[in-house]
């Protein structure tokens, strides 16, 4: 009888070496745990159709199918002969496989009416796709169609058949053999959960579910199972969450007061507008957070124009009003340079320690980046050190050694998706105890992310757009269909030009030279042409629909003085057109510019669409972004655009973002480099599940901080929760 299979058992010692090779090279499984948390991507039944029309070009797939027809043919441009076998979904969808060379089994075991399942890449030859020399295991009535995979398909005897994530040296039924041998000797590991709560929440056990996640006998027992799995997941994080939350409470901070008669008051005073009552209220919870004898971890999110610097403005006077100094990370130095300037413009005198005008109670304020000259820098460095400077703006140059604060009690992180774990904890590493912290994002978060990304931090959320933001109207340019529409386009951008405005044009590509983080590859796997690049169309626009305009590059690659002096004749009204990558879909604000033409449109993702148009139509003009692309009527790039279109608003965009996006990777480990464990779980679909583990975590926590009475649980959270995500979410 062979040795039980635990989880760290090592799959050489269970499949064979060669086949253990293969799943740890392509899979990244190396035991018997990997293995049996690898789950099903979906399940096929016998009988029932894949859809083989909504197959992408380029896509690795498995489907399972009906053979049709073959046909056997001589090649042209080579001895033998040419096996291609049509095989149909049973609703209208059909593939052609093709086989090269004398191949007479294959078309005696690929008889019609056999059902199998097919693996490989969809090509597209004269407009049929197509699977070239596919992988496949025919299923199911004891002939000798068998023989391509070997005899032994008992991983297919159920009425649900697996499909797993795959490679293309490790088709799905290869997986599905591996996962029924370790299965018959595997023992699960003790069951985590308590016991009152998988009684009270109905839930089964870890055994069953991990059986049955891989073996259903039935569709209630596949859901049984999967609903189980999904709640480990979303328990293991909403516990890491909570638990941090919880120990953060205990930190001291220095706590930073409102103080009467201060700068804040002033500002107040001084300020050419009405703040909104979101900004009020949200002014209010910041107030309290910073009162606190504990660090403030709160994440400020609005839609493009709600007016955040704002509210990060007033929340920095308050802090150097209670002695402190204050600074504000930005991911770019263009959004550095453009928040010290729209600062230093709100505060007037207050913001002018030191020089001649200043109001008497002034604070100084100082742009650090990378690009600063030597005097320059020692100037701003002695100010920071000093803390003559209350409020401190730049790039990650503020991380750098010898930048030293006197007191920093506020670190506000502009855009904080743009950065990395270790430089935020970098500059909050620079204050002798831990600081307040307030994180923005423009890009709205649906309720169920920020709950699970974001657990750890009190949200607030800015609604409402401030009084004198125009609407923006967008729209769609096929231009492959309609080129009279492209033209058009160009045409309604020199009359917004004519009538006194300014317009941004979008490319998703800066041009030659070496690739950044801007810069996509140039050619797709499937070999369309490369995406359109600013270097190449601002010539091409200056020479053709837009000549005579004054036309200005921007990018990435522009040396920082050179950038910031292209943006300052842009705001200044020097240029009329903007020629850009996504260095503008930040924090840009020149209220003049009333139009956007984004090219290539489909080449960006939702959210960074409706970021990228939030940069017109943000003065007295209504605003107008066209998005241009040659992607095809009633493809999903196109339904995508048609998408972004329709609405302005930013959550709904966000919910069509994360629908279109590989769910699981939640805990940011991109960030971390390691691949995500949460496999099963969707942010959107169980929205509910995810709020019940909130509640069972926090009912937990408060009884148990450091689960000290469940030994097997925080192990178990450990193995789905990696120290280094762990870590992402309490620095996050």
């Amino acid at each position: 009888m062979s040795e039980p299979a635990t989880v760290d058992t090592p799959l050489k010692k269970l499949v064979g070496d060669k086949t253990a090779k293969a799943l740890a090279a392509h899979l990244d499984l190396h035991t018997a745990g990997d293995l049996v948390y690898h789950f099903p991507r979906r399940y096929d039944e016998r009988g029932e159709h894949t859809d083989i029309r909504s197959l992408d070009v380029g896509e690795q797939v498995t489907v399972m199918a009906q053979v049709q027809r073959t046909t056997v043919r001589p090649m042209r441009q080579r001895r033998g002969n040419l096996l291609e076998v049509t095989v149909g979904d049973g609703s209208g969808g059909v593939l052609t496989l093709t086989f090269f060379g004398n191949q007479a089994w294959r078309e005696r075991e690929l008889r019609p009416g056999r059902w199998g399942l097919f693996a490989g890449k969809v090509t597209e030859f004269r407009g049929k796709r197509q699977l070239n020399g596919p992988e496949y295991v025919l299923l199911g009535d004891g002939g000798d169609g068998e023989a391509a995979v070997g005899d032994d398909i008992e991983e297919f005897a159920g009425a649900l058949i697996p499909v797993y994530p795959a490679a293309a040296a490790v088709p799905t039924w290869v997986i599905a053999r591996c996962v029924r041998v370790v299965l018959d000797t595997f023992t699960p590991p003790d069951d985590p959960l308590p016991a009152d709560l998988r009684a009270s929440r109905k839930l089964v056990g870890l055994g069953t579910a991990l059986t049955d996640i891989h073996r259903p006998s039935s569709k209630e027992a596949l859901y049984r199972a999967r609903r189980r799995l999904k709640w480990d997941e979303a328990f293991a994080v909403q516990l890491t969450l909570v638990q941090r939350k919880h120990r953060a409470a205990d930190w001291p901070a220095r706590p930073r007061p409102a103080r009467p008669g201060g700068l804040l008051e002033a500002f107040d005073a001084r300020l050419p507008y009405e703040l909104t009552a979101g900004q009020r209220d949200v002014g209010v919870e910041i107030a309290a957070d910073l009162a606190a004898p504990h660090p403030m971890h709160r994440l400020l999110q609005g839609e493009v124009g709600s007016g955040k610097t704002v509210v990060a403005l007033r929340a920095m006077l308050q802090v150097v009003d209670a002695g402190g100094q204050a600074a504000l990370l930005a991911p770019t130095e263009v959004l550095a340079a453009q928040h010290y300037r729209g600062m230093l413009d709100l505060l007037g005198p207050l913001g002018r320690a030191g020089e001649l005008g200043a109001a008497e109670h002034a604070t100084g304020v100082e742009l650090v980046t990378g690009s600063l000259g030597a005097a320059a820098r020692r100037r701003a460095l002695g100010e920071v050190a000093s803390g003559a400077a209350g409020i401190v703006l730049g790039t990650h140059a503020l991380l750098y050694e010898g930048v030293d604060f006197a007191d920093l009690g506020l670190v506000v992180v502009d855009e904080q998706h743009r950065f990395g774990v270790e430089q935020r904890d970098a500059l909050r590493a620079k204050a002798d105890q831990p600081p307040h912290v307030l994180v923005m994002t423009a890009t709205p978060i649906p309720r169920t992310v920020a709950m699970t990304v974001y657990g750890d931090l009190e949200v607030s959320t800015l609604s409402q757009l401030p009084r004198g933001r125009s609407p923006i109207a967008s729209h769609v340019v096929p231009a492959a269909e309609k080129p009279a529409y492209l033209d058009r386009a160009w045409r309604r951008l020199r009359e917004e030009v004519a009538a006194g405005h300014q317009a941004y044009v979008v490319c998703p590509r800066i041009g030659a030279g070496p690739a950044s983080e801007e810069e996509p590859p140039a050619v797709d796997d499937n070999g369309r042409r490369p995406p359109l690049a600013v270097t190449e169309v601002a010539p091409l626009l200056a020479e053709g629909p837009l000549h005579g305009l004054r036309i200005g590059v921007l990018h990435g690659r522009l040396p920082a003085d050179e950038k910031d002096a292209v943006m300052r004749s842009f705001a200044a009204g020097d240029l009329d057109v903007l020629v850009a990558t996504t260095v503008v879909e930040v924090g840009v604000d020149v209220p003049n510019a009333t139009v956007m033409i984004v090219l290539d449109a489909d080449r960006f993702g939702v959210s960074q669409l409706h970021q990228l148009r939030g940069r017109v139509g943000r003065g007295a003009a209504a605003g107008l972004c066209l998005l241009v692309t040659e992607a095809a009527e009633g493809s999903s790039a196109r339904e995508r655009l048609d998408a972004v279109a329709s609405t302005s608003d930013g959550f709904t965009l966000a919910e069509l973002d994360l629908e279109q996006r590989r769910e699981g990777d939640v805990l940011g480990a991109t960030q971390s480099g390691r691949r995500s464990h949460l496999r099963l779980l969707s942010l959107l679909k169980d929205a509910d599940l995810i709020r019940d583990a909130r509640a069972e975590a926090i009912t937990l926590i408060e009884d148990d901080p450091e689960l000290t009475r469940n030994p097997a649980l925080a192990a178990s959270i450990a193995a789905l929760v990696d120290e280094d995500r762990a870590e992402y979410l309490e620095k996050g």
